[in-house]
């Protein structure tokens, strides 16, 4: 009687089959690799968001805010706001080097329209380092069934070459070869539904820090522009 057994099968599989199942091994190491990273990742960043946040709205001034936010590197929102804060440094310098006539509305408007942009490319450069290999875990989602699919088709070819050397089509004959076609198979729907299920985690988690950024990123913009508003 013959060993059944899904090692056993992967072992007495051919060539072709044993390179899929390969394929499908290597996929699945770096996609587990990837779900454990943006675990750790998304973990720690919302963590220190909300110690972070705690901060800035305890803190007296924008200064204090900065030098907190200095050091929280893995919190989004610290590093958008440590951007925006340079940002109006450098609005506060071209402002003090003008005369007073100079410094209009519309100046002012142009003012706050380049720290919104900033504080645009701060949230996207976030999102673009978060969202880092999101897309492998899609690909792998998409593709792997096809794999497993591709090798489980070309073990069932070759299951039917043998068949038709050994000139018998009895089940004892037909059923190993067709069971290893199958595990290919098996393997890619493996390696799919868990990348799927996390990407699809993960891309809702990324949507709802992008959110929060954009939240921060308003509350902050507020914040300014009353300053700014006082002063003309």
């Amino acid at each position: 009687m013959q060993d059944l057994s899904i090692l056993q099968m992967i072992i007495n599989a051919g060539p072709m089959v044993k390179f899929v199942m390969l394929l499908l091994l290597v996929f699945s190491l770096v996609s587990w690799t990837i779900i454990i990273m943006k675990h750790l990742a998304y973990k720690k960043a919302l963590a220190e968001t909300e110690f972070f946040l705690d901060l800035f709205w305890k803190s007296k001034n924008l200064t204090d805010a900065y030098k907190a936010a200095k050091e929280i590197p893995e919190s989004p929102e610290a590093s958008v706001f440590l951007l925006g804060f340079n940002e109006l440094q450098k609005i506060n310098r071209s402002r003090v080097s003008k005369q007073k006539s100079q410094d209009t509305l519309e100046m002012q408007m142009a003012s706050m329209d380049n720290l919104k942009r900033a504080l645009r490319k701060a949230e996207n450069k976030e999102l673009g380092q978060l969202g880092k290999y999101l897309s492998f875990l899609a690909t792998t989602g998409s593709a792997t069934p096809f794999i497993g699919l591709f090798g489980t088709v070309w073990g069932i070819m070759a299951s039917f070459q043998d068949i038709g050397m050994r000139g018998s089509a009895s089940l004892a004959v037909v059923a190993p070869g067709i069971s290893e076609a199958l595990v290919a198979t098996a393997a890619g729907l493996a390696v799919a539904i868990p990348s799927v299920i996390f990407y699809n985690y993960y891309s809702n988690k990324l949507a709802e820090i992008e959110n929060n950024m954009q939240g921060f990123s308003a509350d902050f913009m507020n914040l300014v522009e009353r300053d700014f508003l006082s002063r003309i």
